[in-house]
C-alpha cells in the first residue's frame, strides 16, 4: 500500500512536459499527447489488478443494477460488462446479506469489485473481506472509532477507499453555507480526506459529481488545484442513454482536455453496457485511449449510393467484442470517402453499381450491394 504523510497538499505537474507517448498493448496514450494538456499527475493507487493515477491507462468502470443478493444474476451482468471492456465494477451493499454475496461475486469475475456503503460501518467491514476497493464517505459510516476500524481494515486488507461527494446529499452545514455550489463539494471532500489522512490512510480516490456540468467540472477543477490523489469522473444522475452520454462526454471531455481524470464512470438510466460504451466512446473520440473497432461513418444525403446508416449498425453490433484497435470508414459516396477511407484500416465507399473496399488506403476490390457486409467484415475479422 503507498502511504504518504503529511496534509493534503497542491498537485504537482510533471517535469518534463516532452516526454515521449507511450502506448499500451490496448493502443492508451498518455494525455502528453501535442494536442493535450499534460495529464495532472497524481498518486498512483491500485486497485485489484488495476492501477489508477500517475501516468497509468484512464480506466472505465460501471456499477451493477442487479439485487446484490442474487449472487448469480449479479455476476452474469459483471460478466456481459466485461466483455464489451468494463475494467472496475460497483456494487451496492445496502444490508449484510448484499456483503456477504460479495464473496461469491468476487470468486466468479475477473475485474476488481468494488462494494459501495453507506451509514453501517458493519456492513464496511464485512464488504472489505471480499472486495479489491470500498466506497464510503467517512462522515457518514458512523463514528470516529467505526471509522477508525473500516479504515484499520482498509489498511490490513490493502485496500484502498473513494470518497464519493455528491452535489444531491451534501452534509446540511455545508448546504446551509454555499446552497448547491462547486465549492460545497470541495470542502466537503476534503474534510472526508483529512479525515483519513488523520488515521495515516493515503490509498484514496475521490470523486465529486453533480448532475449538471458546470458545477461538476467546477468541482473537479477546484479539488485538482488542492490535492494529488487520483480522480473518478462522473456526472452524477445525468440522464437516460442519449442526454446522459452527452452530459458525460461534455463534463469529461472538458477535465480530460485538461489533463484532470484517472478513471471513469458514465451513470445512465439504462443497461449498464450503455455505460461502458459511452466511456470507451469518450475515450477513443480524445484519442486517449484505443479499443476494437472505430467506424467513421457519414450522415449521408442524397449522393449516398448505399445504406449507410444500416450498414453502420450491423458492422458496430458485429464487432463489439473485438479489442484490437481498427479503424473502419463507412462512406456513401466519393466526395469524402475515399479521402476517409484513405486514413482507415479499412473501408468501403458507395459508388454507382458497385462498391469500393479499401484496405490501408489501397483500393483492394469492387463489392456488389449485397456483399457490403460479408466483405468488410471479412477483411476486419483478418485483422483480429
Amino acid at each position: 500500500m503507498h502511504r504518504r504523510s503529511g496534509p493534503i497538499h497542491r498537485a504537482r505537474q510533471p517535469e518534463d512536459p516532452e516526454r515521449a507517448v507511450r502506448p499500451d498493448k490496448e493502443g492508451y496514450s498518455e494525455s502528453s499527447q501535442r494536442d493535450h494538456k499534460m495529464r495532472r499527475k497524481t498518486r498512483v493507487v491500485q486497485i485489484g489488478k488495476v492501477k489508477v493515477g500517475g501516468n497509468n491507462p484512464i480506466s472505465i468502470q460501471s456499477m451493477t443494477t442487479t439485487d446484490t443478493k442474487d449472487a448469480k444474476a449479479t455476476i452474469a451482468q459483471i460478466h456481459g460488462l466485461e466483455e464489451i471492456g468494463c475494467e472496475i465494477i460497483r456494487v451496492s451493499a445496502p444490508d449484510m446479506a448484499s456483503a456477504m454475496a460479495l464473496k461469491e461475486i468476487k470468486e466468479n469475475i475477473s475485474i476488481p469489485l468494488v462494494a459501495d456503503i453507506h451509514y453501517d460501518y458493519r456492513i464496511a467491514l464485512e464488504a472489505a473481506k471480499y472486495v479489491d476497493k470500498l466506497r464510503i464517505n467517512p462522515g457518514n459510516i458512523g463514528t470516529p472509532d467505526k471509522v477508525k476500524m473500516v479504515v484499520e481494515e482498509a489498511k490490513q486488507r490493502s485496500l484502498p477507499i473513494r470518497i464519493g461527494v455528491n452535489l444531491g446529499s451534501l452534509e446540511r452545514p455545508l448546504f446551509l453555507k454555499y446552497g448547491y455550489a462547486a465549492e460545497a463539494m470541495v470542502e466537503s471532500a476534503i474534510r472526508h480526506v483529512k479525515i483519513l489522512e488523520e488515521l495515516d490512510f493515503y490509498d484514496t480516490i475521490v470523486s465529486l459529481k453533480a448532475s449538471d456540468v458546470p458545477r461538476m467540472v467546477k468541482a473537479y477543477e477546484l479539488f485538482a488545484e488542492k490535492t494529488d490523489y487520483p480522480l473518478h469522473l462522473g456526472v452524477t444522475e445525468a440522464g437516460g442513454k442519449m442526454n446522459g452520454s452527452i452530459k458525460s462526454a461534455m463534463g469529461m471531455g472538458i477535465l480530460l482536455q485538461k489533463g484532470i481524470g484517472d478513471t471513469i464512470r458514465v451513470s445512465l438510466s439504462d443497461d449498464p453496457r450503455e455505460e461502458v460504451r459511452a466511456g470507451w466512446q469518450i475515450l477513443k473520440s480524445m484519442g486517449l485511449r484505443k479499443r476494437g473497432v472505430d467506424v467513421t461513418s457519414c450522415p449521408t444525403c442524397a449522393r449516398t449510393h448505399m445504406d449507410v446508416i444500416k450498414m453502420t449498425e450491423e458492422i458496430e453490433k458485429a464487432t463489439e467484442r473485438m479489442t484490437k484497435p481498427l479503424h473502419v470508414a463507412i462512406m456513401g459516396c466519393s466526395v469524402n470517402g475515399p479521402g476517409e477511407s484513405g486514413k482507415a484500416d479499412i473501408g468501403i465507399v458507395g459508388a454507382p453499381g458497385k462498391h469500393l473496399l479499401y484496405r490501408s488506403g489501397k483500393f483492394v476490390k469492387p463489392v456488389k450491394d449485397d456483399e457490403i457486409f460479408s466483405a468488410l467484415l471479412e477483411e476486419i475479422q483478418k485483422e483480429q
